[in-house]
């Protein structure tokens, strides 16, 4: 590929890709008859519905196979922290049973009953774990893939949703083979059981299925990155949305990707900060709404989990003290989130030497500059940036001592 202008870089990191163009339209339309205040109404519900959005991931497979240690994993839990699966348990349910995120309540992981009773049947199964909830599903194997495994993969395609196979619990094979043949290639190993489950797939009826090996207890190890890139692929923009803001950190990648969702939502707050409610910052003579202004930065701080809660999970899954991944973070950012944090930490500065032009220059290319430079927008804008930036800096660094990277 070539390089891309300056301008087509903004456009592409600033596009909010969450309005379908219709509504990007209207928005235009509503403002060049009534303003600002006419297109708050339209954006406070977009707001609202991304909060609101849900995501069901449903995750099948035979009793014992790890369906639980992977929810786990894929929210960031251990399975001795507050609202874990459990693990090791015998499988009597046979009711779907729902895992929601430890900080985005409306991403749940769906444990479903074991499949691997004789008298199987998918399409009675699915109707039973009520298919229609779901966006997609994740199919798990401990060993092979079983003929179950594969009847309810047809019958998820026939129904026109997605679905991954999973081959975990590889940390055991390699366990075992190492215990066997002593000195082994271990990416000759991974590669074996890679072919082995391909090849049995085709011969079901599935040339084209890639095969994920992962361990749940290694999330950083084997496929586990690569399978949820897969996954975040598969999805809308506002679906995607909410699944990376739910993948627990990892690398410094996950942050950032989190942090570049998190940017497209910076317009909108600050298009809602005008009008009612508007308080000058100390020592700017520029205002804002300041309950719109702190709880965005509150919502991103726990977005890119530097929140308490997630620092302390982080530590527990990488077996740090907390103590020693808040060292990294700088205060204020693990205080109370105050107009005197939001001083203290230098956000609001730079407003005052900011002018409309410059503003323009730098705001979202699609709806062009058609919110003008408002006092209220630019401070909101302007100091939800510079918090972003701080926000993320920090939790790239909280990532890189968690994992002892570099």
């Amino acid at each position: 590929m070539g390089g891309s202008s300056s301008s087509e870089q903004v456009a592409e990191t600033e596009t909010p890709s969450f309005f379908t163009q219709e509504e990007l339209n209207k928005l235009k339309s509503d403002f060049d008859t009534g303003g600002v205040e006419k297109v708050k109404p339209l954006i406070e519900k977009k707001v609202t519905d991304l909060d609101k959005t849900e995501l069901n991931i449903a995750v099948t497979g035979e009793s014992g196979t790890g369906k639980s240690c992977f929810i786990n994993a894929m929210r960031g839990l251990r399975s001795d922290d507050p609202g874990a699966a459990e693990v090791g348990t015998t499988e009597t349910t046979k009711e779907p049973t729902g895992y929601p995120h430890p900080t985005l309540p409306h991403v749940h992981y769906w444990d479903l009953p074991g499949t691997g009773s004789p008298e199987f049947r998918a399409a009675r199964y699915l109707t039973e774990m009520k298919f229609k909830r779901y966006d997609f599903f994740i199919i798990i194997s401990a060993c092979r893939f079983k003929e179950n495994d594969v009847k309810l993969a047809k019958e998820i395609k026939r129904l026109g949703k997605k679905f991954y196979f999973v081959r975990s619990k590889i940390d055991f094979d390699l366990y075992n083979t190492r215990n066997e043949k002593g000195v082994f290639n271990e990416k000759e190993e991974l590669e074996k059981i890679r072919s082995d489950c391909v090849r049995k797939l085709a011969e079901a009826g599935f040339p084209d299925s890639p095969v994920f090996l992962i361990s749940s207890f290694e999330p950083k190890h084997f496929d586990f990155i690569q399978l949820n890139e897969g996954l975040e692929g598969d999805l809308n923009n506002v679906k995607k949305r909410i699944f990376v803001l739910a993948l627990p950190n990892l690398s410094v990648e996950i942050v950032q990707k989190k942090s570049k969702i998190l940017r497209k939502l910076i317009w909108m707050f600050a298009t809602l900060s005008g009008g009612m409610g508007a308080v000058p910052i100390p020592g700017v003579s520029l205002a804002c709404d300041i309950s719109i202004l702190i709880g965005a930065i509150v919502s991103f701080r726990k977005c890119l989990g530097l929140d308490d809660a997630s620092l302390q999970r982080l530590a527990n899954r990488a077996g740090k003290p907390v103590e020693e991944l808040k060292a990294t973070v700088k205060a204020p950012l693990l205080e109370e989130i105050t107009i005197d944090a939001i001083v203290r930490f230098g956000w609001g500065a730079a407003v005052v030497t900011v002018s409309a032009l410059e503003f323009a220059l730098d705001f979202v290319p699609v709806i062009g500059s058609i919110f003008g430079a408002g006092s209220s927008f630019l401070m909101t804008y302007k100091i939800l940036s510079a918090a972003l930036k701080d926000l993320t800096e920090n939790a790239e660094r909280v990532v890189k001592v968690a994992f002892e990277t570099d």
